[in-house]
């Protein structure tokens, strides 16, 4: 039947920060944000969600009124920023923004993973959890929800925002996401 790819809620972190795979707590707006994403969301039949806290707590409020279990899949985690992880963006080298810029798809200046690694991990979980006889909901990060656009339709998605509490739905056939 679908995905339904959700973003996780504000995370308790400063603006500005590089924070990938470091694992958060939610800011003190969770329990508003987390009925309103509730509220939003089509019939599910099964949730799976990356470990990290963020993610976890917001599947565990949606898996208690709904009924259903959390599946925690590592594939799922945003991407590792290596050496950036919770420094500000505008205080990163310079030199090493541009190198990224420069071959956005492979290049790791930061020590992590690299845009094309994310993206073949996503791609690898998206196409295990996408089941034509059930509507899966994915709670996870920004990155990987556009991993999962840039792996059906080029990397230009990962311009795309992604707003906390988000949720983007893809069809069984991958080409008709809404």
């Amino acid at each position: 039947m679908a995905l339904t790819l959700l973003r996780h809620t504000t995370p308790d972190v400063a603006p500005g920060t590089c924070y990938g795979r470091t694992d958060l707590a939610l800011a003190t707006s969770f329990a508003d944000e987390a009925s309103i994403v509730l509220a939003g969301l089509p019939r599910i039949d099964r949730i799976v969600s990356s470990p990290l806290t963020r993610c976890a707590e917001l599947a565990e409020f949606v898996g208690e009124r709904s009924g259903l279990n959390i599946i925690r899949d590592e594939r799922l985690v945003e991407m590792d920023f290596g050496t950036w992880e919770m420094k500000p963006w505008n205080e990163l080298p310079r030199h090493e923004l541009d190198a990224w810029a420069s071959d956005f798809l492979h290049a790791r200046p930061h020590e992590g993973e690299s845009v094309a690694m994310l993206t073949a991990r996503t791609q690898n979980a998206i196409a295990e959890f996408n089941h034509p006889d059930s509507h899966t909901l994915v709670v996870t990060h920004a990155g990987v929800i556009k991993a999962a656009f840039a792996a059906l339709g080029g990397h230009h998605h990962y311009q795309s925002a992604v707003a906390y509490g988000g949720l983007i739905t893809l069809l069984e056939h991958p080409g008709n996401a809404t």
